[in-house]
């Protein structure tokens, strides 16, 4: 014992001889760099409190928006909708990952990285991404593997041209449950018992065999519904939209729809694993975490940081001074081209709100990362107001309820105002609702901390 607490001294004692920090508490050098850089595509949205809900009269009686006062901390985000030639770059990183890793099996020396070659500890191959993928192989067996897990075999092909299976585009990503790890008095099973249908947790499996397993694995298809056009409109032509909406290169920068709630969160996953490769990659501290806006979130940046403001220009009114309408909605009764656009439009096309957000009201509808309950302003806390459920596909159809905000391009001018707040099914995809990412503030700090007066470096 005596040679243990010897050598500890010891250690202990060359640590503090090597050190330069004269003996003062300065903190710890050679911390990771922060990119000083505001996301692309991104506006700061600076931290405020505000009155959330209806300043006007509550014309459905609904009760669904009573005010309150609701602070909420500083963060970016998306200055318009996520478009289609955006949400098509996820859409092709999955179909590529899955080629490479069918291809991989066929020919590993080519498409794949072994991994010790990382020079890390890694239990898998790693993706050669700066191989090149030839869709028209000539090799047998690539074209065969191909087809069986990613293409549509050949005898059901339309006039014989290749074409992408999008019932096999897989997306696989992890989250962790933290509101059901923060419980003080957290053990497996009784945590199974108290936290099932709450906001802590509410896949018992997930915790039966203890904080490890606290991970989820989620397994998304990822490819929108490009049948939205027609199922939710009966009685109605819309084939032309269906068939080249995503597709055709004129809409690249029109709001994707069709995505569900479900594949909204799986892109937003798939944002920060890319972002934070690139951060870690140029040794920068990993810090995106890219989300759904939360409620409260939502409404204070569409209010462009004037508060009681019904729209998101400010208001009373959707018309300026010579009478052109200011958002993509139902005006009219009906007239939907009297603002511009019949369905949708390209993303900024009409002015954004003081924050520099475009398209808060109207065009299309968008997701938040809430789960709807008409009374969630009368138990949830005041600051960052955050109401979750994750609900499974057992779960009751009510509780696969999310907040829905901002109104769209079919929607009469109540559904556009900052303060309405409506909901939709997580695994529904309409053609009336897209989504935007936000991205918690983390402080704009590069290179090495700033030196005081007395020369040592601190924290």
């Amino acid at each position: 014992m005596k040679k243990v607490v010897l050598l500890l001294a010891t250690a202990l004692t060359l640590v503090s001889c090597g050190s330069s920090d004269k003996g003062e508490l300065v903190g710890v050098n050679d911390r990771p760099n922060v990119l000083d850089m505001q996301p692309y595509g991104m506006v700061d949205v600076p931290q405020g409190s505000f009155t959330m809900g209806s300043a006007d009269e509550d014309v459905y009686n609904s009760h669904k928006f009573e005010p309150k006062t609701v602070q909420v901390q500083s963060f970016w985000m998306d200055e318009t909708e996520i478009t289609n030639n955006e949400y098509r770059q996820f859409v092709y990183w999955v179909r590529d990952s899955i080629a490479y890793r069918l291809l991989g099996e066929v020919d590993p020396e080519k498409y794949l990285i072994e991994a010790d070659q990382w020079g890390q500890d890694l239990e898998t191959p790693q993706i050669n991404w700066k191989a090149k993928i030839d869709w028209n192989s000539k090799n047998e067996d690539e074209r065969e593997a191909l087809e069986e897990g990613l293409l549509i075999k050949t005898d059901e092909r339309y006039y014989n041209k290749q074409q992408l299976d999008a019932t096999k585009l897989i997306y696989e990503y992890t989250w962790i449950d933290y509101h059901a790890a923060a419980q003080k008095d957290f053990s497996a099973d009784q945590a199974a018992k108290d936290y099932r249908g709450s906001q802590f947790n509410n896949r018992p499996s997930a915790l039966a065999g203890g904080r490890k397993q606290l991970t989820n694995l989620e397994r998304v298809n990822i490819y929108p519904d490009t049948l939205c056009w027609i199922h939710d409109f009966a009685y109605s032509y819309n084939d032309e939209s269906t068939r080249s909406y995503f597709d055709h290169p004129r809409y690249d920068n029109y709001p994707v729809v069709g995505v569900s709630y479900v594949q909204s969160k799986a892109f937003a996953a798939w944002r920060t694993l890319q972002m934070n490769n690139y951060l870690e990659k140029e040794e920068y501290a990993r810090m995106a975490d890219f989300r759904l806006p939360t409620e409260a979130e939502w409404e204070y940046a569409a209010r462009g940081g004037v508060d009681g403001s019904p729209y998101p220009w400010g208001g009373p009114y959707v018309n300026n001074g010579r009478g052109c309408f200011l958002a993509n909605y139902k005006p009219l009764r009906g007239a939907y081209d009297g603002d511009g656009g019949a369905t949708t439009v390209v993303v900024a096309h009409y002015a954004p709100n003081d924050f520099g957000l475009y398209d808060m009201a109207g065009n299309v509808a968008e997701w938040c990362e809430d789960a709807f309950d008409a009374s969630t302003y009368n138990f949830a806390h005041d600051i960052n107001q955050y109401n979750t459920y994750r609900a499974t596909d057992d779960d009751d159809m009510v509780m696969k309820r999310k907040v829905v905000r901002g109104g769209s391009w079919k929607d009469a001018k109540h559904f556009i105002q900052t303060a309405t707040r409506t909901f939709e099914y997580q695994d529904s995809g309409k053609s009336y609702i897209g989504f935007r990412c936000v991205q918690s503030y983390l402080g704009r700090v590069r290179g090495d901390n700033p030196k005081t007066s007395s020369n040592v470096y601190r924290n």
